[in-house]
């Protein structure tokens, strides 16, 4: 079933578009992601426009929040100190994201920026993600070195004045440090449409040294607030929305949630890194493509 987009111009497979957004939700509640990551990439491939793209998945990205952050906080899984201070910063960073975006929509090289930042972003990530995974499952065995005691937290993040002690993840350190990571995850959500999860989750672990057991919620609840504020931003500002489209994403987005909660105490956390990683050099490499590949037939269109 054809379905028109009224802001990308176009008709889509609404069925698709449905599967897509329930597919996106199952991994937001299994990592703690919003799935932009592949949402927007996926929507690029399919012939959405991508700065239609970028906009309306974070659209989905609150659908799909919301729902994990409620299936979460049910199993104690939130840090609700933390998700505040993160909230804080990434309101501020979508703010900047927006100067940002307007910036490259004014220059003409929109798609290009977009293309260019998932691939510097999403292929190191993939690579250190599938690293990790893979000697924690045994697969791999990295030559050996000296043994360093392991610090809860990033040795500058412990030298951060101004703590505060966040009881849920058993904390005691300054605020700027997720105050930081919200604001490059706020920057992230507006540009690339993305939650920034990606990032977030593993930052909060090595660098912030939160338990694995409030990372997921907590993460889910910082994504839920700036992207609401983004998808508000893009509205007003870019006017790049497609409310038809973030609707039939919205759909799917919101049953996979709740489905990919329930499976994370059903599978093996290492397992399912693995094969995060394996999702995301995957989409990093169809971008890259994207960006290098000469079609045969180039088309030119002149104004007089």
């Amino acid at each position: 079933m054809d379905i028109y987009l009224p802001i990308a111009n176009m008709s889509v497979n609404a069925l698709f578009i449905v599967i897509l957004g329930g597919l996106v939700g199952i991994l937001s509640g299994l990592f703690g992601v919003g799935g932009g990551f592949l949402t927007t990439p996926l929507l690029i491939f399919y012939g959405i426009p991508p700065s239609v793209a970028v906009a309306s998945a974070t659209t989905q990205i609150t659908g799909a929040s919301v729902s994990g952050v409620f299936a979460h906080m049910k199993r104690g899984g939130v840090d609700l100190r933390m998700g505040l201070v993160m909230i804080a910063g990434g309101l501020v960073g979508s703010l900047a994201g927006a100067g940002l975006f307007r910036l490259a929509q004014a220059s003409g090289q929109i798609d290009v920026v977009i293309g260019i930042l998932y691939v510097a972003l999403l292929l190191p990530i993939g690579l250190l993600m599938l690293r990790d995974a893979v000697v924690a499952l045994g697969w791999w065995k990295p030559a050996e070195k000296e043994a360093e005691p392991r610090k809860r937290h990033h040795r500058l993040v412990a030298s951060l004045p101004f703590r505060w002690r966040f009881y849920a993840s058993g904390l005691y350190l300054s605020p700027l440090a997720p105050l930081a990571l919200g604001f490059v995850a706020g920057i992230l959500t507006v540009l690339l449409g993305v939650g920034g999860g990606f990032i977030l989750v593993p930052a909060m672990i090595y660098i912030l040294g939160m338990a694995p057991r409030v990372v997921v919620g907590t993460s889910l609840v910082m994504i839920l607030a700036v992207s609401a504020a983004t998808t508000m931003i893009h509205a007003l500002t870019t006017r790049s929305v497609d409310i038809v489209l973030a609707a039939l994403l919205l759909v799917g987005g919101v049953l996979g949630a709740q489905y990919g909660a329930r499976l994370t105490t059903r599978l093996k956390p290492d397992l399912l890194r693995f094969g995060l990683g394996v999702i995301i050099l995957l989409v990093a490499l169809r971008m890259a493509l994207g960006l290098t590949y000469r079609p045969e037939e180039i088309f030119s269109i002149e104004y007089l």
